[in-house]
């Protein structure tokens, strides 16, 4: 027997990629509903080789139903997260709205899937950030080997992390940039994203850092371990899909690059590609429409005793939401649920 889905938010670039997910892993379902906001009522979304037609998130009963996958923002996830759960159906939400609740477990099952047995305090499992997944796959073998001390991050964050949108304005602006009368003027972002990079994602905190490098922080002393110090620097790039990171860790006893590199060919979830020449590393482009997160260009860094320096890229449409969203339910189906 297997599970009852929901998938909350289907129409959406995230919701979309869930959906193509659970039927690329085969994960065991019996049914699935695909629901959306009443504007969008009615849309056709693809299952595996189904159509499935949407229905109105409003008023959907969730009794009966085992696993319920939102992808739908804070506002609408507060309004109907709650009923859901209540109902017996375990929310695993993508927003932002319970990854820093005490009571609720931040799980990214390849670091922290024990985290998943809490679940029951609330019926409500959290999926983190893009940018801090991928980055906690890489950082959790190599802390279990070195204990990290401190780490410093530099994100080049895709357009896709903003929505659909986001996807269209750098579009528009870049044929814009050829055809004279056709320019488009910055509307998503603060400036133009075509041939530029911004670094402003998310709104300024007092401390003149911005909500994405504090959710940064955050979560990953919440998934990993409170004791880890890091800084992050944010910055949206002209590219559609596929999250980038420059990670410096620095680690409390000396870790030799080789080793790092083994530890990390062996970890789950990552494929190091790392060629010391022309092409031996992986840019956003490769990665898009793959699970693995992939690590390259990993090498000592001499300023600091314990340093290593890494170059992490992942589909932040896939392991920094989507992806991350169906482990988590697999990872629930085998330790708590039990179906399938």
């Amino acid at each position: 027997m297997g599970y009852k889905v929901v998938v909350a938010g289907a129409t959406g670039n995230v919701g979309r990629e869930m959906l193509n997910i659970l039927a690329e892993r085969q994960f065991p379902v019996d049914e699935i509903a695909a629901l959306a906001s009443r504007r969008s009522l009615g849309t056709e979304v693809s299952f595996g080789d189904k159509t499935l037609t949407t229905k109105d998130i409003e008023g959907f009963d969730f009794s009966g139903y085992d696993i319920a996958l939102f992808a739908i923002g804070s506002d609408a996830t507060k309004k109907y997260a709650p009923s859901a759960a209540a109902q017996g159906c375990v929310v695993i939400d993508n927003s932002s709205l319970y990854r820093y609740d005490p009571e609720i477990p931040l799980v990214v099952p390849e670091v922290n899937p024990e985290a998943v047995d809490n679940y029951k305090n609330k019926n409500i499992i959290a999926n983190p950030n893009c940018s801090t997944a991928q980055m906690v796959v890489a950082l959790k073998p190599l802390h279990d080997r070195a204990k990290i001390k401190r780490v410093v991050v530099s994100t080049y964050q895709s357009v896709s992390g903003s929505g659909k949108e986001a996807i269209d304005e750098l579009w528009n602006q870049t044929k814009g940039m050829y055809v004279p009368g056709q320019e488009v003027e910055p509307k998503v972002y603060p400036k133009q994203i075509a041939f530029n990079v911004i670094p402003h994602i998310d709104v300024f905190l007092d401390d003149g850092s911005t909500k994405e490098e504090w959710k940064m922080v955050a979560e990953t002393k919440k998934i990993v371990d409170p004791a880890i110090k890091l800084t992050a620097t944010c910055v949206r790039v002209p590219v559609f899909v596929g999250h980038s990171e420059a990670i410096n860790i620095e680690f409390e006893e000396f870790l030799d690059e080789d080793e790092a590199r083994d530890i990390l060919r062996e970890a789950p979830g990552i494929m190091v590609v790392d060629k010391r020449e022309p092409g031996g590393y992986v840019t956003p482009v490769e990665c898009v429409g793959e699970f693995a997160t992939y690590i390259s260009r990993i090498r000592q860094d001499s300023t600091i005793e314990n340093g290593i320096n890494l170059w992490c890229v992942s589909d932040n449409l896939r392991k920094g939401a989507a992806l991350n969203a169906v482990q988590i339910a697999e990872t629930l189906g085998k330790r708590c649920l039990k179906k399938g």
